[in-house]
């Protein structure tokens, strides 16, 4: 075996990314609100850069500014633009309404006031106030009140009776689900035996085990669904009446609105975009500086350049894409959810001559307002099912959709199976296995159809 030294030149080609191409690529993917994170992140540390806001105009001693692509019309409707379409509407910021509902705390402190005149019960009913929960739930024992309050625990047990028997809404102060609906029963002098025994097993009635239930409480079908009517009509979280939850407000990247010319209008939504300006105020002395501080300041006019222009790209081919997914998707802006089409990523990257990973993250944490509604532009990519009957596929949103409607119809005497949906769908021409029925039914949210069954006619017989 010979051992020898050779020197070899090999020629190759790889792809390296360089921190100019990675910032490029987390601009696309990034939402309207970490965009707007970075980009000010980015400010703080370039002395040269400037945010501009909406409606100021940038200094003549500015650079370069972030531009704003134009608006770009899509293919044309198939039907006339729809009426009271809002231009501008979500573009701007959400003003604060007045709320002239009070807190669950506000409501039960007068309810404590109205019921304890005097001040002794009074401070145990407010210590009981302040331990209550979203859902009006006392979340403290009266052993942990008396320890708190320094006094006795069966007069805290005196004043909590008094006030889960008189305040309203009838099951606050309640301790537990069983304990809230038991105090609604019983303030209408419903709270009999039986139904005590099936609040008691209130698990049995979550897994509609009514066989179990039956022979607990002795009660036949009837009388057993009778009961369950009766406890639906309560309200198992009375607290939740004063919850003050703040609205999800997203902010959309994409404006949709009818055109002049009978279609479809793609714009961006430029308050969402952040405005840069690259400021000259150091260029003038870059003669008088030392070297280091030279060098620092190209490095900042480096940065601060090619930030404006990824974002200026970021902004063209959002817009890009956008404009092809509703070329394609006009029928949903006419028709709704039904005139969905199939589309995948691969097809829009080949129409707008981009790579399918970068079309997946402009489409990532973007959303579009559109006649229809406020959705993530991902809600349009859907899959394929094919027509039984031969002709164009459907998608599967537009297949859940279906599905829907066809359950809303159901009555107690006629409950659709699973076999059944599809043999309903394929007869509108549309070609879904029983087993993907199933999938999507569970995707929806919708019960089986036993247990649609019994809800239909615990419905029933409690109207």
């Amino acid at each position: 075996m010979n051992l020898s030294l050779k020197l070899q030149m090999r020629q190759s080609q790889s792809l390296v990314m360089t921190p100019q191409l990675l910032q490029s690529i987390r601009l696309l993917q990034f939402g309207a609100m970490e965009l707007d994170a970075f980009v000010r992140q980015a400010v703080e540390q370039n002395p040269l850069l400037e945010v501009v806001a909406p409606g100021r105009k940038a200094k003549d001693t500015s650079a370069a500014t972030h531009s704003e692509p134009g608006p770009a019309d899509s293919a044309p409707a198939r039907s006339g633009p729809l009426q009271g379409a809002g231009a501008e509407r979500g573009a701007g910021g959400v003003e604060d309404l007045a709320d002239e509902r009070i807190s669950l705390l506000a409501h039960a402190l007068r309810e404590v006031a109205d019921i304890f005149p005097g001040a002794p019960e009074r401070r145990i009913g407010e210590a009981c106030a302040m331990h209550l929960d979203d859902t009006g739930y006392l979340r403290a024992s009266a052993a942990d009140l008396a320890a708190d309050l320094g006094i006795g625990q069966d007069r805290v047990s005196a004043c909590l009776l008094t006030l889960r028997m008189r305040a309203e809404p009838a099951g606050l102060f309640a301790t537990d689900l069983a304990d809230c609906l038991g105090l609604q029963l019983a303030r209408h002098g419903r709270l009999d035996p039986v139904i005590a025994i099936v609040l008691d097993n209130l698990p049995l009635l979550a897994r509609r085990d009514f066989q179990t239930l039956r022979r607990l409480t002795g009660e036949d079908e009837d009388g057993l669904m009778d009961i369950l009517g009766e406890i639906r009509r309560l309200d198992p979280k009375p607290g939740l009446a004063f919850a003050r939850q703040p609205a999800d407000i997203v902010a959309p990247d994409v404006f949709v609105t009818a055109n002049s010319r009978g279609g479809w209008r793609v714009r961006l939504n430029t308050r969402s975009l952040p405005r840069l300006i690259i400021q000259n105020d150091y260029t003038s002395a870059v003669d008088t500086m030392a070297e280091g501080d030279r060098a620092y300041l190209a490095q900042c006019q480096q940065s601060a350049s090619w930030l404006v222009k990824s974002l200026d790209q970021r902004a063209r081919t959002i817009l890009k894409v956008t404009s092809e997914i509703f070329r394609r998707q006009d029928a949903f802006l006419t028709r709704g959810v039904d005139g969905l089409k199939p589309m995948t990523l691969a097809c829009v990257a080949d129409a707008v001559g981009l790579h399918e990973s970068t079309v997946s993250r402009v489409t990532a944490n973007k959303y579009v307002q559109t006649p229809r509604g406020t959705f993530e532009l991902k809600y349009f990519f859907t899959n394929a099912i094919s027509a039984s009957d031969g002709g164009d596929a459907h998608s599967a949103e537009s297949v859940k959709l279906r599905i829907r409607r066809l359950l809303d119809e159901e009555t107690a005497g006629a409950v659709l199976s699973d076999d059944d949906i599809a043999e309903r769908l394929k007869e509108q021409g549309i070609d879904l296995a029983r087993r993907t029925v199933a999938k999507y039914r569970e995707a929806l949210g919708i019960a089986s159809s036993i247990q649609r069954r019994r809800e239909l006619n615990a419905a029933r017989l409690a109207s």
